[in-house]
């Protein structure tokens, strides 16, 4: 998905258009997340890049994306640009302290 959102619509309510936006991209991630793997493959990760216009985005963590559509809503931009590409990933093992709970203590 590579888009530029809208957030002032005429005729629309800010907080539903903004609403609507964050559901559309959540659906999109559970439709991606939804396809067959492909064989060796552990789950499909995704490259994020947000930013206000698509010369600008820079590359971004999916946890983030709620965070930083609010973040610019509360600015009062008009738009944003997000990109959205699913891949394959791959689990890492894990290391030492994280494996035995030796973090956690």
């Amino acid at each position: 998905m590579k888009k530029t959102f809208q957030l002032n619509i005429e005729g629309k309510n800010r907080d539903r258009v903004l609403d609507a936006t964050k559901h559309e991209i959540r659906q999109y991630i559970k439709r991606e997340r939804r396809k067959t793997l492909p064989e060796g493959v552990d789950f499909w990760d995704f490259d994020c890049k947000f930013g206000t216009t698509a010369e600008d985005a820079q590359g971004v963590h999916l946890a983030t994306l709620t965070a930083l559509i609010d973040a610019v809503a509360k600015e009062g931009g008009d738009a944003f640009y997000l990109e959205l590409l699913a891949k394959p990933g791959h689990r890492m093992p894990r290391t030492g302290a994280e494996s035995t709970g030796a973090a956690l203590q």
